[in-house]
């Protein structure tokens, strides 16, 4: 497999920027995660699955004729939205960037579109957001996302659930957008598949105690406990106050609460419990991982894949609109990630780039099988997890 300039991840951001420096000019592309917060274990990974993505495009000699990109952090924290909008109004009027890779959590998404990228006509696409009302929002076309709606995992979700027999549960979610939209979806689906919430009931991040919310949880009784929350905060703290009361024995874990840090917080005492996390089958997908670990990250972490896919999408979509012009980028986006075109993967960006200078179509695939439908987000597929012997393992795809 073709080496790419990965000691540009290794050695961090400073090798981007010398590199651009020696250009007269350099575009900068603006990477707002949570780095702190609820998901913070998870950032690092998906950052820089879009550096590898960057460094990748940089070491075919750029775009745009030979200008080389930049990547420029901010730290959306996932939970505080004036936080995350305050980055990226640093990061669009002080750094100057063309677009913007992120947020990571639904309502910093959000924030940062309303108030940031629609305003200053910039590019956005988001690695990891899923709430189901960022379907609806106003955004002038600038706007998509790496994952699938949570009105899809509440479906999916549900499946899983009824498939192994279980028909009452209890639901604990993290009181924001991401949490209320894929309670809300979720239940409309379990109900709907003659499944019973006992309660469903929010809980605030941050806390140092949950056990009031797992005695109301416990009373209202059931066979598992949904758990829509963040590994990092609130939703670990609601499964240790249960494991600590006895209150459940197994938990249904959807895409914010699977990670390592799971495992490394809980191991083998809760085998047995399940989720799904967005993923779709590629039949390539082994090259990006063996990018990821030569590159000094984990390829399989969650959102990692789309990580690089959401940074390699804005940087051929400026490649084929001619413009790092937001609108006009942004236009470029769903033909680049759909058929018709010659399949591109992963590792394969100056491939992409010179076909695209050669005026010929092409299906961008990339790392986590990218198939965008309107408007402008992935279609769906998931990866049912489970957990055995501590450790999160793979059972099938849906």
């Amino acid at each position: 497999m073709k080496k790419f300039l990965l000691a540009t991840v290794l050695t961090g951001l400073s090798a981007v920027t010398a590199q651009a420096a020696s250009h007269s000019e350099a575009l900068k592309v603006g990477i707002i995660l949570g780095f702190t917060g609820p998901l913070e274990t998870l950032a690092p990974d998906i950052a820089a699955g879009g550096e590898l993505a960057l460094a990748e495009v940089n070491e075919a000699g750029g775009i745009l004729d030979g200008m080389m990109a930049e990547v420029v952090r901010g730290d959306g924290t996932c939970a505080d939205a004036a936080a995350a909008t305050a980055a990226a109004e640093r990061l669009v009027t002080s750094d100057g960037v063309a677009a913007i890779m992120g947020a990571m959590c639904s309502g910093a998404t959000g924030a940062v579109l309303t108030n940031v990228s629609v305003p200053n006509g910039v590019l956005q696409i988001s690695p990891s957001a899923t709430s189901p009302g960022l379907s609806s929002i106003e955004d002038n076309g600038l706007f998509f996302r790496m994952a699938p709606s949570d009105a899809r995992q509440g479906v999916v979700m549900a499946e899983i659930i009824k498939g192994r027999g279980i028909d009452e549960v209890a639901v604990t979610y993290t009181n924001n957008d991401y949490g209320s939209g894929l309670a809300a979806s979720f239940q409309e689906a379990f109900e709907a598949a003659g499944g019973s919430v006992t309660l469903s009931a929010s809980h605030e991040d941050g806390k140092a105690d949950y056990s009031a919310e797992v005695g109301s949880l416990a009373s209202a009784g059931g066979d598992a406990l949904v758990v829509i929350g963040y590994v990092d905060q609130g939703g670990s703290g609601v499964i240790q106050a249960a494991l600590d009361t006895g209150a459940f024995e197994t938990f249904v874990l959807p895409d914010g609460m699977i990670g390592k840090a799971l495992e490394d917080n809980f191991g083998g005492d809760i085998d047995g419990s399940f989720g799904q996390n967005p993923s779709v089958q590629n039949e390539r997908g082994d090259e990006f991982l063996a990018m990821a670990e030569e590159a000094g990250f984990d390829g399989t972490a969650v959102y990692a894949k789309e990580g690089y896919d959401s940074m390699a999408l804005i940087l051929l979509s400026m490649a084929a609109a001619g413009s790092t012009n937001g609108a006009e980028a942004a236009a470029k986006v769903m033909e680049l990630a759909n058929a018709p075109g010659e399949k591109i993967y992963a590792g394969e960006l100056a491939k992409a780039i010179e076909l695209i200078a050669a005026g010929t179509d092409i299906d961008y695939v990339g790392a986590s099988s990218v198939e965008l439908i309107e408007p402008g987000e992935a279609s769906g597929g998931y990866v049912e997890m489970e957990m055995k012997d501590g450790k999160l393992e793979e059972i099938g795809y849906r």
